[in-house]
């Protein structure tokens, strides 16, 4: 089975008529049709073996996660999901392994109705590329650098739960299953990204960890921010495992692919964008001028946190 016949037989199925596909797989190129007034929002991740999964990942959960991670980044945007490309480089061809994949990747694709129009395919190490394009009105995408004094800092769901479940596979070799849930299938908060338009003047997705990513904010607002350490939302799972607040921040506050929102708006705001949320958000802190980023515990103790998450090459 060569290129063309694998594209034809795992990934056309991803490729689903549409009106703003005016060409897709197949050619050269795809020619594609934002609606009127609305501006492309475009991102790109890549995943590779041995550094962003391992070697025995199911790979329905791989193909479900590739598209996740970018789907969450048009999220943080306000942008709505319409078009991805695929870039695949795999060793050998395996109908069964090939098959979990697109299965995995095509579930979210019809969750989030979007298009599968064009890519690669390329003999060689594992790894995977998939770069998404979404659409938003213009002038009205949600950047980093809107933070502004007295915003509320609200996360959605849970911290934590991706980086605990890594963290017992490495040590135990297995994980509680809800935990291995929010690390092998991340839920990208695509409706509450559609949703914050409108209410929340700075966002960003929690890839590399709650300090890291919102540290990004806070540098290109030009602000700081005062976290409450005990109001971390923690699902009943991490609960169990890490009964004491202080024993989970490590998690909550450095691991990564969470994949949920991190959302600064006037406290004022936060009761209507909750309304029509469809999934908890907690406020977590406050967007001070006071630039760097500093937490408080229940004893009233502050204490500066590095905002920094995981880094390549660091």
């Amino acid at each position: 089975m060569d290129e063309f016949a694998l594209i034809r037989r795992y990934f056309t199925q991803l490729s689903a008529p549409r009106a703003d596909v005016l060409l897709g797989i197949g050619d050269d190129c795809a020619l594609l049709q934002p609606p009127p007034g609305e501006v492309l929002a475009v991102t790109t991740d890549t995943l590779i073996c041995g550094r962003h999964f391992s070697a025995d990942v199911a790979p329905y959960d791989l193909g479900w996660k590739a598209l996740a991670v970018s789907l969450s980044d048009l999220a943080a945007m306000g942008a709505q999901p319409r078009w991805f490309t695929l870039a695949l480089s795999l060793q050998k061809p395996c109908d069964d392994w090939l098959d979990a994949f697109a299965c995995g990747m095509a579930r979210l694709a019809a969750t989030h109705d979007v298009a599968l129009v064009g890519g690669d395919t390329t003999q060689g190490p594992l790894s995977l590329n998939v770069t998404a394009f979404g659409t938003v009105a213009a002038g009205q995408a949600v950047t980093r650098s809107g933070a502004r004094v007295g915003d509320a800092i609200c996360v959605s769901g849970t911290l934590g739960d991706a980086a605990l479940a890594l963290h017992q596979r490495q040590r135990d070799g297995e994980a509680d299953a809800a935990l291995a849930l929010r690390l092998d299938r991340p839920e990208p908060r695509v409706a509450l990204g559609l949703t914050m338009a409108g209410h929340a003047h700075a966002a960003v997705d929690l890839s590399d960890g709650l300090a890291g990513d919102l540290g990004h904010v806070l540098q290109a607002s030009g602000m700081g921010a005062l976290i409450d350490l005990h109001s971390l939302p923690a699902s009943e799972a991490m609960i169990r495992a890490l009964p004491a607040w202080r024993d989970r921040l490590p998690f909550q506050l450095s691991g990564g692919d969470d994949y949920e929102l991190c959302l600064c708006l006037p406290p004022s705001r936060l009761a209507a964008l909750r309304a029509h949320a469809k999934l908890p958000l907690t406020r977590i802190g406050t967007i001070t001028a006071e630039t760097g980023l500093r937490g408080v515990d229940l004893e009233g103790a502050t204490m500066d946190i590095p905002a920094q998450g995981y880094r390549h090459f660091a």
